[in-house]
């Protein structure tokens, strides 16, 4: 690794090694963590390595948290790259009060400290219109390998409602050799936290006023990327803080049970329902004298139609909503104030609802975890209740179908807040039964090998979402391009496209594609090739070489029906046919067959997949079933011409 090295740069190794064994102080100049001392198990599938991570949070009211953060990280190669900077968002209520930093070459030795004016400092606004976040950010930009940087930064809260959380690895692809917390509070001082996939509790201590709770994480290795393994949050290691009582602003609370929780936000939100006359006037012109479902829906429509999403956050209006007044003139908001409007409108129409604290998107964040309460919610959306059915209102898009959750929001904890204060439930999951594809194809193949199709295709529930949002967000022009893009077959032409959304609890999207595929069968002398399977084949075969550390996360259960009939051209008969397959696991079950009669080939294919957590000792159990299906998914026939 270093044989490029000359004598002087050799010599500095070896002092650096001697400095290291010293375990005396580092003074300016001294190698500070040189590579060559990162320890083989630790750079094994590792980008970047924490030499060192020291975090202390010291609560010294509820108004007022220190945080400070030394951290030294050494990259390995560009990939590490992500791993060694500093950005950090402030706002009324977070301030950055320093930044220090240096970067060391791979021997450990300083090459450059961080100047102030080095530091940027950039608005948070993303896609709000308007905030007061705003983020310090700073890189050093070397791109020779290896090198390390050291960051010490100190920031103050000026409120306890959340509190920082600790994950030593912030990814599969970074490892730790040393990783420490320590929270420091008064002794009457009551700290809730929570461990995850960490052994022990953690070492406590007295000094004094204080009380201190220390946890630390070693020699943490990198782990090679796994196909379908849970969100690494769920993987890692972290703990999760959160204050019995705190003060935010003006507002003090608890947060000791859920219902205690909601209680604050319900209080923290009070009173910003009262709608201008004009609109209620409006609610009553739209709704009196109709059932309640009715009411919901036209409530729900003229919410879609009128207002949109910005978010606004400034100050304390990352947590409080602005009023339903605000909304009804301005016509946007952010998901807090377009479901309280929401919830306003459907007040005033006499149907209760409430709104609800959700974590959405990809990582569940089911670490929403029932016996923790604390703020870790991202999103907000709308319960209306009923005796019979609740109907769940994403109030942020133009386009979803009323009562329809998705894969955005659907099969979380979710918190609904009223005056009674917080109850977690749980918001829709959607069966195989429901999320369905049925597809029919009607193709025709030319003597040149050249295949015309014709594919009316259904999608219901979480098989839509992917292209609700395409058909919702792209012009017919750039539709055409992303369909071109998809790679239904080596080389075609879209030669038309038209589609019918219907709108519900449970949405459907008709599909209708006509292609024209050149080439498709191949034709050597006699013998034509088809692969009967034309338009949805598995994309992916398993490696099994590997020993499977991670349990198996598949997000959701769906079904697959495909049938497709393929007229081939006169005077040729079948030489060899796939046999019929039925694949059964525990993952789901698979068959396939295929049939001639005349000159017409059926194919009829369909997949029940299981979604669920498997164990990691089932791997080679669902390499199996996903390589099997591969396999049968390419199979061709053989025909010849007499």
């Amino acid at each position: 690794m270093f044989s490029f090295l000359t004598k002087k740069y050799a010599s500095a190794v070896c002092y650096c090694v001697c400095v290291l064994l010293s375990i005396g102080p580092a003074f300016a100049g001294d190698p500070i963590y040189p590579a060559m001392l990162i320890p083989d198990s630790l750079k094994k599938n590792a980008h970047a390595v924490t030499r060192l991570e020291e975090v202390t949070v010291k609560v010294n009211d509820p108004r007022d948290v220190r945080m400070t953060m030394h951290y030294i990280v050494t990259v390995l190669d560009a990939e590490g790259e992500k791993f060694a900077y500093f950005a950090g968002g402030y706002d009324k209520l977070t301030e950055i009060r320093s930044i220090k930093g240096t970067l060391y070459d791979g021997l450990g030795l300083p090459i450059k400290k961080l100047k102030q004016s080095d530091i940027q400092d950039l608005s948070g606004t993303g896609g709000d219109l308007m905030t007061d976040d705003r983020i310090k950010r700073h890189v050093f930009y070397h791109n020779l390998y290896p090198h390390t940087v050291e960051y010490e930064v100190e920031i103050r809260y000026n409120h306890s409602y959340y509190l920082p959380k600790w994950r030593p690895q912030d990814d599969e692809s970074i490892a730790v050799e040393q990783s420490k917390l320590t929270v420091i509070t008064p002794k009457d001082y009551l700290l809730r936290y929570k461990a995850l996939n960490y052994k022990g509790e953690p070492l406590l201590g007295n000094d004094g006023s204080d009380r201190t709770y220390t946890w630390e994480a070693k020699n943490l290795c990198a782990v090679p990327e796994e196909p379908y393994a849970p969100h690494w949050s769920t993987r890692s290691i972290s703990v999760l803080l959160a204050p019995a009582s705190f003060e935010m602003a003006q507002y003090k609370g608890t947060m000791n049970t859920w219902e205690e929780f909601g209680k604050f936000s319900y209080i923290l939100n009070q009173g910003r329902d009262v709608l201008p006359d004009n609109i209620k006037q409006t609610v009553h012109q739209l709704t009196d004298g109709l059932a309640r479902e009715q009411k919901i829906s036209k409530l729900y429509e003229y919410l879609q139609q009128h207002t949109r999403y910005i978010s606004v956050q400034l100050g304390i209006g990352g947590w409080q909503t602005f009023d339903a007044a605000y909304v009804a003139s301005k016509g946007y908001g952010d998901c807090k104030a377009l479901s309280n409007y929401m919830c306003a409108m459907l007040k005033e129409a006499g149907v209760k609802a409430s709104c609800v604290l959700v974590y959405a998107g990809e990582d569940r964040n089911d670490v929403t975890l029932a016996d923790f309460p604390s703020p870790s919610f991202n999103h907000v959306i709308v319960c209306v209740p009923d005796t019979k059915d609740t109907t769940w209102l994403e109030c942020t898009s133009s386009t979803v179908p009323l009562g329809y959750m998705g894969e955005f929001t659907g099969n979380r904890s979710v918190l609904i807040v009223d005056e009674n204060g917080g109850k977690l439930v749980r918001t829709p999951v959607y069966s195989m039964e429901q999320n369905v594809q049925t597809r029919n194809i009607v193709a025709k193949v030319e003597e040149s090998g050249e295949m015309s199709v014709r594919a009316n295709s259904r999608y219901s529930a979480l098989q839509t979402d992917d292209l609700h949002s395409a058909l919702n967000s792209l012009t017919k022009e750039k539709l055409m391009e992303a369909l071109k893009q998809v790679g239904f077959f080596p080389s075609y032409e879209v030669k038309s496209y038209d589609w019918k959304e219907t709108k519900s609890v449970l949405p459907y999207i008709d599909e209708r594609i006509e292609i024209t595929a050149r080439n498709y069968a191949t034709i050597t002398g006699k013998r034509m090739f088809i692969e009967p399977n034309l338009m949805n084949k598995t994309s992916k075969r398993l490696s099994v070489d590997s020993v499977r550390r991670a349990d198996i996360y598949l997000s959701h259960s769906y079904r697959d029906i495909d049938t497709v009939k393929i007229t081939i051209p006169e005077g040729y008969t079948p030489e060899a046919m796939p046999q019929p397959m039925t694949l059964e696991s525990p993952f789901g079950v698979y068959s396939s067959k295929v049939s001639i009669e005349g000159n017409v080939i059926t194919y009829i294919r369909s997949i029940d997949h299981k979604g669920g957590t498997y164990p990691a000792s089932s791997y080679g159990e669902l390499a199996k079933f996903y390589n099997s299906m591969y396999k049968a998914d390419r199979s061709r026939i053989v025909l010849v011409k007499k």
